[in-house]
């Protein structure tokens, strides 16, 4: 017979001698290895568990990285542009379209990225940026689809106001009627009202009306100006005139930097897109040849425009884009039998 003073040290002997065996570490290996692949397949249970949380939280991640990207680009445009000797000739379409435009995505999205780094308020913010992403968030949250819809919104948006500033252009006809460009001017406003595309020489042959009264900036009117801020995504708060003006030198900028790379041509699709976008056309469903059609026009007046003239090019997404088919169908879609 064993004591029990002896019964436990052999007991414990036994225990670390099959812990010590071959096939212990086997499974103890095969164990660790199993566990360490359920931590890399976590994302792939959870997306399928919870498919619609995991996408959201997947573009919101792949968002954060791709706006602190451009935000970092875009402090990098403005030590370029800060240094001595260096202006808007140094840089890329690309990037100057971005200077144009993360300032107001900056604007947009900053309250969300605060609040969401607070503690616990990532519960709340994130789920609300997601219900109402458009009016909270950028189009680097977005999906493909969002990105797609929320465009031709924002197209709408500025479209809608095409037609009040046709009609002040219209309402100035009177104060021309001795003017030597009147007739001149009266064909591309009557072209305009039958529903055709005016003629780009005769809007130029009318450049110097945009320079001085009726139709310079200074002398616009209060309405005719805030339809133009819209027209060109702009604010309606402070320093109206002086922001049109300055939206002018932007889109002139672009245009020139388009033709150092090589002119309308050469953009890749997407950037054709996007070109048309920023100067007022609807570019939904319209072929290659056409937008670049439209865009060889626009550059036509951008190229023959001075800072004395800038209320000519703010001017053209009418002049050029009043009748167009994509974007009348979009303001006025045809009415289900």
């Amino acid at each position: 017979m064993y004591s029990y003073g002896r019964l436990y040290p052999v007991r414990e002997a036994h225990r670390k001698s099959i812990y010590k065996t071959e096939e212990a570490k086997k499974i103890r290996f095969y164990v660790l290895t199993r566990y360490l692949e359920y931590l890399k397949n976590y994302d792939k249970i959870l997306e399928k568990n919870f498919p619609a949380a995991m996408q959201v939280y997947r573009v919101f991640i792949d968002g954060v990285k791709d706006f602190l990207r451009e935000t970092k680009e875009y402090f990098m445009i403005i030590r370029i542009l800060n240094t001595p000797g260096n202006d808007f000739t140094k840089l890329l379409r690309r990037e100057i379209e971005l200077y144009d435009q993360m300032p107001k995505d900056m604007r947009k999205v900053a309250p969300v990225l605060l609040f969401s780094a607070l503690p616990f308020a990532n519960y709340v913010i994130l789920p609300l940026a997601y219900l109402i992403p458009r009016q909270l968030l950028t189009s680097h949250f977005w999906t493909l689809q969002q990105k797609a819809d929320f465009n031709l919104i924002y197209m709408k948006e500025r479209l809608v106001h095409n037609r009040p500033v046709f009609r002040h252009l219209q309402s100035q006809m009177d104060y021309l009627k001795s003017h030597p460009l009147c007739d001149t001017w009266a064909n591309v406003l009557g072209s305009l009202g039958s529903g055709q595309q005016a003629n780009v020489d005769d809007i130029l042959k009318c450049k110097e009306l945009f320079a001085s009264e009726p139709y310079h900036l200074l002398y616009l009117s209060r309405n005719h100006v805030l339809h133009l801020l819209k027209i060109h995504d702009l604010h309606r708060g402070w320093f109206r005139r002086t922001r049109l003006a300055d939206r002018a030198f932007i889109l002139i900028q672009m245009d020139k930097a388009i033709m150092r790379e090589g002119g309308v041509h050469n953009l890749p699709v997407d950037a054709l897109r996007k070109a048309c976008f920023i100067r007022g056309l609807n570019p939904a469903n319209l072929k290659n040849e056409e937008m670049i059609t439209w865009l060889t026009d626009w550059m036509k007046v951008s190229s023959k425009v001075d800072k004395h003239c800038y209320s000519l090019l703010l001017h053209s997404p009418v002049l050029l884009g009043y009748n167009a088919p994509s974007n009348w169908s979009l303001i006025y879609p045809p009415q289900k039998l």
